[in-house]
């Protein structure tokens, strides 16, 4: 008993661990990546970078795991990746790079923290989460949602002063360089990262190998990105790359931020929705906090810190509210839905789940039930004598 406990905990588990582990490892991305910036690497070239490593990592495992259970490309399907590819390489990843240049990583960490609102507007938009303002719950995400967007713009339009740290005692060179214009950029990415995740979890329905869509994202993000690339930079020299800072940040990117997390999205995603998976963004901003202000020297305003208070607290408003929601609907179907099991003769378990509830029509009793659905069923044979 005390066995199956620890393994249902960490069956429960494994969608946290995978979330906390990824904010370790997005947070070593934004500092390695302000370096690489900072020593003058294209934001444009580094999108290219970053996503072919991130295709030539995970294409040979679709291609070896999946390859029975890939659905045949359509047209449509052809058309929603090119749009994640739009949505995600391109536009996310070069804004997103482009604000961290003119900010800092912990700024663009905390703007970041808008993700979750964000997500969930645009969830309510394409009738992936219901709003019902008579419920707690909803009110929760509704006012999390505005304090959320609230601590964005101040975060943006006041800075304040700064607070020193004893052991940060310069000023980086570009955190005061056109602030308001990064600030923009990481919102716009920041939004598009949002509608990523929607277009994510809507194309997972019929696309059904995780590992050969990501390949395929990040394919058509490389080609998108190199398009992009030939029409900002004009100078062949932009493209050069040794084994230096520029490689690492790129390498480290492709694998760790964009194929592995991509893979990891997808697999919560799948098991507990896109709202979900952006709300662990708040420990990756107090990661990268404490290793910028060692590693770069990073200071830290009034304004920013008070910004970034405001958009946790508005975060955790939304998850608080999506938390009750999801407890709500949990009692709801724990009333209304029945399970019952059996086993048939091909040794196949049986769900057989019954609508308990019934309805009046013309004066005659009906009761509404699901299909029955069976799944194999695994038995441990006898020993023969």
């Amino acid at each position: 008993m005390e066995g199956e406990c620890n393994c249902n905990f960490f069956q429960r588990s494994k969608p946290y661990i995978a979330m906390i582990s990824l904010q370790f490892g997005y947070a070593g991305m934004n500092i390695i990546t302000k370096v690489s910036l900072n020593r003058g690497m294209s934001h444009y070239v580094l999108v290219v970078y970053r996503n072919a490593f991130a295709a030539a990592i995970i294409a040979p495992f679709a291609l070896l795991l999946e390859r029975k259970i890939r659905p045949k490309m359509t047209f449509m399907m052809f058309l929603q990746i090119f749009v994640l590819g739009l949505l995600g390489p391109l536009i996310d990843q070069n804004f997103y790079y482009a604000g961290l240049k003119l900010t800092s990583p912990t700024f663009s960490c905390a703007i970041s923290n808008m993700l979750p609102a964000m997500t969930f507007v645009i969830a309510v938009l394409c009738r992936m989460e219901k709003v019902n303002l008579k419920k707690i719950g909803s009110q929760a995400k509704v006012l999390g949602t505005i304090v959320t967007m609230g601590g964005a713009i101040l975060m943006t339009l006041y800075k304040g002063q700064i607070v020193n740290l004893i052991w940060s005692n310069q000023i980086s060179g570009t955190y005061d360089k056109e602030w308001l214009k990064g600030s923009i950029l990481l919102i716009f990415a920041t939004l598009a990262w949002a509608s990523f995740f929607i277009l994510q979890a809507i194309t997972m329905r019929k696309y059904t190998a995780p590992l050969s869509l990501i390949a395929l994202v990040c394919f058509m993000g490389t080609l998108q990105s190199m398009a992009l690339t030939f029409v900002m930079e004009h100078k062949t020299s932009v493209w050069a790359i040794g084994f230096d800072m520029n490689l690492l940040a790129a390498a480290y990117a492709g694998i760790v931020s964009s194929s592995i997390a991509y893979y990891v999205h997808g697999q919560v995603m799948e098991k507990k929705g896109p709202v979900f998976v952006t709300a662990f963004s708040p420990l990756m901003m107090i990661i990268v906090a404490i290793m910028g202000s060692f590693i770069l020297a990073e200071k830290f305003y009034i304004g920013g810190i008070v910004g970034a208070l405001v958009i946790v607290a508005g975060l955790y408003f939304v998850l608080w509210g999506k938390y009750k929601e999801y407890k709500e609907n949990e009692i709801e179907e724990s009333i209304i839905i029945e399970a019952v099991k059996g086993i048939n003769g091909n040794n196949q378990m049986m769900i057989i789940v019954i609508n308990d509830i019934e309805m009046q029509k013309n004066g005659e009793k009906i009761i509404s039930a699901a299909p029955v659905f069976s799944f194999p069923m695994l038995t441990r044979e006898a020993p023969k004598s």
